[in-house]
């Protein structure tokens, strides 16, 4: 049914649609606040029900304390906890398909859905159901990390509450957004971080009303956070000594953080494709989904018991950031081994998650990395002892360089980075190795660990999201001049004598007031009334009123929110538009001819 017209043209952007309202920028900052102390909250809750999780399920205590950078002491069930995280995953199969379906897995492709195909709308229950199944996951071994619950919990927040109060499309995206980044800038204690890992992974579009509710969101949530489990970063580093040629240029260890890069990026790459080999290869089973599970995590808890067995730590099973904080204190772990824990923690993730785990990528990238890193650390200060050369300084390098190369977020990683080191020196050669990487593991293959699960879903998002110049471009450039206006009562048959092939766009007048639009070629007139019929029985009235100054974004966000189909252009920009000021008309034609122009002009 067509609206009435409103006969006062309104250019501004307050304009939506019906059931949903804009509010101002500095509201919603505040709705941002909002969900960034909710953010802390729910990261705060998690860490603790982690932490009795996996107290319960690897001790059998009731405790709630525990620092996951150190190394917990072999488990009293000895080989039978191989069957921990069996179990756990049972529960976390249950709840996932009783409750929430898109609480499976890593998280970050579901937010990234809702955003591109579900208008940001998350399902509040997902909160909560991925709050303990990701916990159940993590407590009981397997290999996921925290970081992507944590995402998604902050966006299903943010998503609910932009619901729950009307806001339109754009504000409930950028309060999802804000929710996601918030949850890890607390995971990590890295405000910067979760700026642009909202940024570069999730906001389709960056500006002031996007990006200032986001900042706002995260340095709340990094405060809060901060204020009730302290300042500390996501790992304790030892200040290491700069070498003392730091003035100059150091050769071996630039040409070592290349080395890095390129191998990270082919690492990025394995990990790309082995866990979409991994989640097809259990996906086709010909078995339900209890029994994936516990083919699924027998292995991953079998591979954590072999390492205690002979490395005396379980390092593949859970989040693994003692093994990453031993390397990064010195531990002086054998490249043998850093490369084996490289191999069995990919393999430990890729299976956990195709299996049925609730759980993130981002602390599992982070393990590969520091292992990968440190290995190549190892090997260079055997071939270039002079060149004081740390094995930490290329864990961190390779930390950033996985994380970047697999979810193509480099600038989150380098700031992340940057932000848990508080080490400048680090910057060159960091930078290096993660533009190498990600250009290495993006000529491989062109979808990253988050992109690549939605395109074989067949609802893929771009993968470059770049700028849409022809949204800039005025009303007047984009629009076509060649119509008629022409009365109401007109036939058609009067009318079509005053169109051609290239003026077939016709401006319906009652009087002086513009009422509908035609263009014919695409209305349905019936032949058999064929005589009979006026242009204003065929005319459509689902149209706003543009001035040729508006910016073509304006003209479509309005059409988007008002539900219409066509732009009438009036050269008098102040008053009540008349037929006589019509300059001319945006039709779907011209605004497909404004994108194509963009792209290939």
């Amino acid at each position: 049914m067509n609206r009435p017209l409103s006969p006062v043209p309104n250019t501004s952007n307050e304009e939506v649609g019906e059931g949903e309202r804009e509010v101002g920028l500095p509201l919603l900052v505040f709705l941002a606040f909002i969900v960034g102390l909710v953010a802390a909250a729910g990261a705060i809750v998690f860490k603790y029900l982690i932490a009795g999780i996996y107290n319960l399920s690897f001790y059998g205590l009731l405790s709630f304390e525990l620092d996951p950078n150190v190394y917990g002491p072999p488990s009293p069930w000895g080989p039978f906890i191989i069957l921990v995280p069996v179990i756990g995953g049972l529960i976390v199969v249950f709840l996932v398909k009783t409750f929430a379906p898109e609480a499976k897995g890593h998280g970050v492709p579901e937010v990234m859905f809702a955003i591109y195909h579900r208008d940001g709308n998350v399902r509040g229950i997902v909160a909560v159901i991925k709050s303990f199944a990701s916990a159940l996951s993590i407590g009981t071994g397997a290999s996921v990390g925290r970081e992507g619950p944590i995402i998604q919990i902050g966006a299903s927040f943010g998503s609910t509450f932009g619901r729950w109060l009307g806001l339109i499309r754009s504000q409930k995206i950028t309060l999802l957004a804000a929710g996601a980044g918030a949850g890890i800038a607390a995971t990590f204690n890295t405000p910067l971080g979760g700026v642009l890992f909202a940024v570069e992974v999730l906001l389709p579009e960056i500006s002031p009303r996007s990006f200032l509710p986001v900042v706002a969101a995260t340095a709340t949530s990094t405060y809060a956070y901060r204020h009730i489990i302290g300042a500390e970063a996501a790992f304790h580093l030892p200040a290491w000594a700069s070498p003392a040629h730091a003035d100059a240029v150091n050769f071996p260890e630039i040409g070592l953080a290349a080395f890095t890069g390129i191998a990270l990026g082919l690492a990025a790459y394995a990990f790309v494709k082995v866990l979409e080999y991994s989640e097809d290869w259990f996906e086709a089973l010909p078995v339900n989904d209890y029994f994936k599970n516990i083919l699924g995590m027998s292995l991953v808890g079998l591979t954590g018991y072999l390492f205690m067995l002979t490395a005396g730590q379980y390092h593949v099973m859970s989040v693994g950031y003692a093994t990453i904080q031993d390397i990064l204190s010195g531990g002086h772990l054998p490249a043998v081994l850093l490369a084996a824990l490289f191999v069995a923690k990919m393999l430990a993730t890729t299976v956990s998650l195709g299996a049925g785990a609730s759980g993130g990528i981002f602390s599992p990238s982070l393990f590969m990395g520091a292992t990968l890193g440190a290995a190549i650390g190892t090997v260079g200060q055997w071939l270039f002892p002079e060149a004081g050369l740390s094995v930490a300084v290329f864990a961190m390098i390779g930390m950033g360089a996985m994380v970047g190369a697999a979810t193509s977020a480099s600038m989150t990683a380098i700031v992340m980075v940057f932000e848990m080191t508080r080490d400048y020196t680090i910057i060159l050669p960091l930078v290096l190795a993660v533009a190498l990487a990600l250009g290495i593991r993006r000529a491989l293959v062109m979808n990253d660990i988050y992109t690549i699960k939605l395109r074989k879903r067949g609802r893929a998002i771009p993968t470059d999201r770049t700028t849409n110049m022809f949204l800039v471009q005025p009303a007047r450039e984009a629009m076509n001049d060649s119509f008629k206006v022409l009365p109401a009562e007109m036939s058609v048959t009067e009318a079509l004598s005053h169109t051609d092939v290239d003026t077939n766009r016709v401006v319906v007048a009652d009087g002086t007031r513009i009422v509908g639009y035609v263009r014919f070629a695409t209305v349905p007139y019936h032949a058999d009334r064929f005589v009979k019929q006026t242009l204003g029985e065929i005319m459509n009235t689902d149209f706003v009123i543009a001035v040729p100054t508006s910016t073509l974004n304006t003209v479509i966000t309005r059409m988007s929110r008002r539900a219409r189909s066509y732009a009438i252009v009036v050269a008098n920009e102040s008053g009540v538009p008349r037929a006589e000021d019509v300059a001319g008309v945006i039709d779907r034609e011209e605004v497909a001819q404004a994108v194509i122009r963009n792209h290939y002009s």
